[in-house]
């Protein structure tokens, strides 16, 4: 199983990007996707989750300007984000959450940088 995100770059303040990540491979069913950011220096946070039948559960900072949605046909998530700030800046990496052979396991895409400038 792998997972690969795509999307990330470099905006200026209140501008718009869309991050994509897919999920690959066989023998899996998918409980929760979503995208955590770590900024330097910061500890890795959760942006975004959603989660199978459930509302999606965003950052507090992020809210009204973040939106994640899932093809699950396709096995991707997708995060647009719009009116970026400076703040946004860091490594966006993308989760999953599968399920196989009834083990529950956590995975993790390579990260894509997401710079906002002022």
């Amino acid at each position: 199983v792998q997972l690969q995100a795509s999307g990330g770059g470099l905006v200026q303040a209140g501008g718009s990007l869309r991050l994509s990540c897919a999920v690959s491979g066989s023998g899996f069913s998918i409980a929760a996707m979503g995208w955590y950011r770590q900024a330097p220096g910061k500890q890795r946070e959760l942006v975004a989750m959603t989660e199978n039948g459930g509302a999606p559960n965003y950052l507090d900072s992020v809210k009204g300007r973040f939106a994640i949605s899932r093809d699950n046909a396709k096995n991707t998530v997708s995060l647009q984000m719009n009116s970026l700030k400076p703040e946004d800046t860091g490594v966006y990496y993308c989760n999953a959450i599968l399920i196989i052979f009834d083990a529950t396991r956590n995975y993790w895409g390579q990260g894509t940088l997401v710079t906002v400038s002022s």
